[in-house]
């Protein structure tokens, strides 16, 4: 109960006091229940479009229901995805090792630059885009088992790439959770969100697409594994590993791979 608390602590704006001392045993072992968290949030996401939908047109719904999964989540992930992208904009000096060190300096930075406000409005704009068109394009209740499994697979996705990182830096939460994380943990939140598609397809999915649904959820999860994978090779060659920050860029362009494979 306690790592799981610390997962809501940690990926959303709940205000929870846990009793006792935390050690970076229970920090790490939280993130097994990040998509736990995914779930949280993407029922109240589902829910919100099953309730605005009746008075707003898709389009406002769309706008929305992003809204309410950023507020949720304070805008953490955008902010890890604005300042990836400031350090990504810094101009190569022709030394790996000294780029590495004026990245990560970019991301301690306060400020939030250029390119990285326009990582966020790009962002937003392509998951509203997207949104959209499963409202147009699929039936209503898909609409919303995909709102539901979009924020479940973007806190997922943080999971194995955590374990296939190492830490950039030498200090900070992001090490805790990269430095500890292991296969188990991999395991077992890959199995809840196994659990959650199952249940989910039997309520509904299986009725509209029968086979089709298993081979969905199959190719989600392997796209998104290999994105991560990828994703950690690309962080380790410009920044010398993984940061909080990186971490929060993977789960906001995770949700937009997602969305774009749901939409095909």
């Amino acid at each position: 109960m306690r790592q799981l608390l610390l997962a809501f602590q940690f990926l959303t704006i709940i205000p929870l006091r846990i009793k006792g001392d935390i050690s970076e045993k229970d920090i790490s072992r939280s993130s097994a229940f990040f998509p736990i968290v995914g779930a949280f949030q993407g029922l109240l996401a589902a829910c919100a479009a099953l309730l605005l939908i009746k008075l707003f047109p898709s389009e406002i719904v769309s706008g929305l229901v992003i809204l309410i999964l950023i507020i949720t989540n304070g805008g953490f992930h955008l902010d890890g995805l604005a300042d990836t992208f400031d350090a990504l904009a810094i101009k190569s000096s022709g030394d790996g090792a000294i780029d590495r060190e004026k990245r990560l300096s970019v991301m301690k930075d306060s400020a939030t630059g250029a390119i990285g406000v326009v990582a966020i409005v790009l962002t937003v704009l392509l998951k509203f885009l997207f949104i959209k068109n499963l409202f147009l394009k699929s039936s209503i209740f898909t609409v919303y088992y995909m709102l539901f499994f979009m924020p479940v697979f973007s806190k997922w996705v943080m999971i194995p790439a955590m374990y296939h990182g190492i830490s950039a830096r030498q200090n900070g939460l992001g090490k805790i959770f990269i430095n500890n994380i292991r296969i188990n943990t991999v395991i077992f939140s890959s199995l809840l969100i196994t659990i959650f598609y199952l249940l989910i397809m039997e309520l509904h999915l299986h009725k509209v697409y029968g086979p089709e649904a298993i081979f969905l959820f199959l190719i989600l999860f392997a796209m998104l594994y290999i994105f991560s994978f990828i994703s950690v090779k690309f962080c380790k060659k410009k920044f010398g590993g993984l940061t909080g920050d990186t971490l929060g860029a993977i789960s906001e362009i995770s949700e937009i791979l997602f969305l774009m494979v749901t939409s095909i």
